[in-house]
């Protein structure tokens, strides 16, 4: 499994795009610059299968139409965020950034879903907190945990949709796991499992 990663936009927000030898895959969280991420696709020369996104915020967004149309892959959210994406440019204004409105999601997720493209598994963890339907992926040994969990940090719970204790409940479920996963955050830093456990005290005190 090879995974790209592209921080993109004005947020620094971490697009990633992962594959197998087959080079079939997916593509993790378009947040800007669709023009650099096809640019990508098209020289590892990607076949995607899925466009994942672990939220519904307006800079994990802000590529998704132009990607989604030049590609023709299904794009799929947790079912509890889709709401997001038809007005994700209200959200954007907000914050004195331009986000077009997104076409509903292809496919809506569940928690403990799986997906497959070409020979990666995909499975599907609902850890909301940051949002209502944010997700975590597992695909092998690594874990893309959007804005839950971050390099000695997590997501923020004071825009509409955060909640501090559901947020904390996904950390919990986080810290249960035994392995080292490589960690991919929605901004920030790679990091590991066993590194967060120790120096990051959100997700230490989940223990």
């Amino acid at each position: 499994m090879e995974i790209g990663m592209m921080p993109l936009g004005v947020m620094g927000t971490n697009c990633y795009l992962v594959f197998d030898d087959q080079k079939q895959g997916v593509l993790i969280d378009p947040g800007a610059n669709a023009t650099f991420i096809l640019n990508a696709i098209q020289e590892q020369g990607v076949t995607l299968h899925y466009i994942l996104l672990t939220h519904g915020h307006f800079d994990h967004v802000g590529a998704l139409e132009e990607v989604r149309r030049a590609t023709g892959a299904p794009v799929a959210i947790h079912q509890d965020d889709a709401y997001r994406l038809p007005q994700v440019d209200k959200e954007g204004a907000r914050f004195g950034v331009y986000t077009a409105p997104q076409q509903p999601a292809d496919l809506l997720l569940k928690d403990e879903q799986t997906l497959e493209a070409g020979d990666l598994q995909l499975r599907i963890l609902h850890t909301p907190g940051h949002t209502e339907g944010g997700i975590t992926i597992l695909c092998g040994q690594a874990m893309f945990t959007g804005d839950t969990l971050f390099c000695d940090g997590v997501g923020r719970t004071d825009l509409p949709g955060g909640d501090e204790l559901e947020l904390h409940n996904s950390l919990v479920r986080i810290a249960s796991f035994c392995d080292n996963y490589a960690v991919y955050p929605g901004h920030g830093d790679v990091t590991n499992l066993d590194r967060e456990k120790e120096a990051n005290p959100y997700l230490g005190g989940a223990l």
